[in-house]
């Protein structure tokens, strides 16, 4: 029993369902990912027939409406994370981030959007077939989305956008985008989602390089007078700052229990390493120092993890609160940045080398921390609403 199984089975969150899923998934990953994981992160994305593939083994429609493709009798948020923990063993973060970038790109549109929109977009992204992004965040700001400045002008019969977006994920490969534009006046009651595809004229796009997510493809995103046809508004106009709201909450708690895996990654091989690694004629693991370093990562992974639990009951008691998502995000990336700090420093110099997953995810904490919220405006948010009454 790993790590992973572990804490599943001593939880009262999970059953034989879940570990159900855990198998399910694990065995794709084994087959169909771990192989070719190093070779991804060099080319510095996955193959489109990998989306198709995880269609094929219910992994992208896992949660989603059965009339566009999906399952969702008899699954909750559990399932989920529990999905999401097993796309973590490869120890690659741009994997489950461009894998399952539809998790951000197509809940608007199945929230929102018309029937006619679900219809022609959703069974082609759950099925593998396409692929769709989220565009929020511009080269002026992220987490201020009440300031967006991407427009969309009413030009006849249709809308006219010109802007851009900056840090995308899939933004290179995806053929739909879910774009936030400002079609009223300043702040959040002007702004709107949009559809934008990628073969209409006058969207363009440039690739970024990065730290890390090395095989999720990040882009600049550019429209310069990109004609949209009325139909492709999500919601009604001057509607979508709650659109874009709704999404945070469970863009956080995924970020939160992604950050509890792939602290798990880095206990797991900290702890085979030093088991295996001699120093002064015993094992790294029997000296004390080394117990206790390791015994403290697990500390905070358990710890971390049970707050992530707990939310996930909020949102299937329909119970959430903003303040919490905001401040376990927080508590989750710190975790992670501390253990998987630690799990280098017993690995030493094997942490530096190319090859290990610890130094895959070290690479890739910073991401963590400041996608989908920096720290600073994550904490404001939590004090405004607990002690601001806002």
């Amino acid at each position: 029993m790993t790590l992973f199984d572990d804490w599943r089975a001593r939880s009262p969150f999970y059953d034989e369902t879940h570990e159900a899923v855990a198998q399910s998934v694990r065995r794709f990953v084994e087959r169909e990912i771990a192989p070719h994981i190093d070779a991804w992160e060099d080319a510095r994305a996955i193959p489109r027939s990998l989306h198709r593939k995880a269609a094929e083994a219910g992994i992208l429609g896992l949660g989603y409406p059965e009339e566009y493709g999906g399952h969702s009798a008899g699954f909750d948020v559990f399932h989920n994370l529990t999905q999401s923990e097993e796309l973590a063993r490869p120890g690659a973060g741009g994997l489950t981030a461009s894998l399952m970038t539809h998790g951000i790109g197509l809940p608007p549109i199945l929230a929102m959007g018309s029937d006619e929109m679900k219809r022609r977009v959703a069974p082609a992204v759950l099925s593998g077939e396409k692929i769709i992004a989220l565009g929020i965040t511009e080269a002026s700001g992220g987490s201020d989305v009440a300031n967006i400045r991407t427009r969309a002008e009413r030009v006849g019969s249709r809308y006219v956008v010109n802007g851009g977006k900056m840090f995308i994920t899939s933004g290179m490969r995806a053929d739909y985008v879910t774009v936030a534009v400002r079609t009223g006046g300043e702040g959040m009651g002007g702004l709107s989602l949009m559809l934008i595809e990628a073969d209409m004229p006058g969207f363009t796009r440039t690739p970024l390089e990065k730290m890390g997510w090395h095989c999720s493809d990040t882009a600049a995103l550019y429209f310069e007078n990109v004609e949209v046809p009325p139909e492709n508004l999500i919601g009604p106009e001057n509607a979508g700052f709650m659109g874009i709201m709704r999404n945070f909450n469970s863009e956080r708690l995924g970020m939160a229990h992604g950050a509890c895996a792939y602290a798990r990654v880095c206990l797991e091989e900290a702890a085979a390493w030093a088991r295996e690694r001699e120093t002064f004629g015993k094992s790294l693991v029997g000296h004390q120092s080394i117990r206790i370093k390791l015994a403290d990562m697990a500390r905070q992974v358990s710890a971390t993890q049970a707050w992530v639990d707990q939310c996930a009951w909020q949102v299937r008691a329909g119970k959430t609160r903003p303040a919490d998502f905001a401040m376990l995000k927080v508590q989750a990336t710190r975790m992670l940045e501390a253990v998987a700090r630690d799990a280098a420093q017993v690995l030493g110099g094997a942490s530096y080398l190319k090859g290990s997953k610890v130094e895959r995810i070290y690479r890739e904490v910073r991401v963590n921390a400041i996608g989908g919220g920096s720290e600073e405006i994550l904490l404001d948010l939590a004090g405004r609403q607990l002690f601001a009454g806002r």
